[in-house]
């Protein structure tokens, strides 16, 4: 990731970037069973998004990775090349009894600017698009019904660039890169993007996060 303190306010500030994202008109209903559920997502470095979503009451697991290339490619140094067809991505287990997809959904448009092409901030190449990695047929219904949702409410002043990509496979990343932020809160960079992030998530979504004696307190 290339930190650019410069531009950390500027991308905070966007029209629309983590404002009045409404819920999803269509979801994945919550069901009684706590048998887990998988999302992978991704919206630019993957440190950023994990920290966002390990936040969620309901998430039990959060592990950064790469989805949309192949296996022998999947690493750290190859992705960083842009060539690949990678996107630096999170996998997350969550209990769908007590949270949704809709509503992982909901905290992804609300946390990450959706409307850069292969650009997320600072970090530019197509490894930090913006993209949903589908695993069956519901989530790509919800997903690109809520697409069209926020398209239509005029949520963001740009158009959405958000790729749906079929699910092939998901790679775990290299163990240093899993629970970056916690791992790493004073990071220069980790302190410019992800911890406003983080913060987003907890103003926004007050009724979603854990309890704040969960995470670290040098936030």
């Amino acid at each position: 990731m290339v930190w650019m303190m410069g531009l950390a306010a500027m991308a905070c500030s966007r029209p629309g970037y983590g404002k009045d994202v409404p819920a999803p008109q269509a979801d994945v209903p919550t069901t009684q069973s706590t048998d887990a559920a998988k999302a992978v997502l991704a919206g630019g470095c993957f440190w950023c998004t994990e920290g966002v979503f390990q936040e969620l009451d309901g998430v039990q697991s959060v592990v950064s990775g790469y989805a949309g290339g192949s296996a022998d490619t999947a690493n750290y140094e190859a992705v960083c090349t842009g060539r690949t067809g990678h996107a630096e991505a999170i996998e997350i287990t969550y209990d769908p009894s007590k949270i949704t997809y809709g509503k992982l959904l909901q905290v992804f448009f609300a946390t990450h600017d959706p409307t850069t092409p292969n650009a997320q901030g600072p970090d530019h190449g197509t490894q930090y698009r913006s993209a949903i990695f589908f695993a069956d047929a519901d989530q790509k219904k919800v997903a690109e019904a809520y697409i069209k949702q926020l398209t239509d409410a005029g949520v963001f002043t740009r158009p959405i660039v958000t790729t749906l990509e079929p699910l092939t496979a998901f790679y775990p990343a290299e163990k240093y890169h899993q629970d970056y932020v916690d791992n790493n809160p004073f990071n220069p960079y980790i302190k410019a993007w992800a911890l406003p992030k983080i913060d987003k998530v907890r103003k926004n979504f007050p009724g979603e996060v854990k309890p704040p004696t969960t995470r670290p307190t040098a936030y």
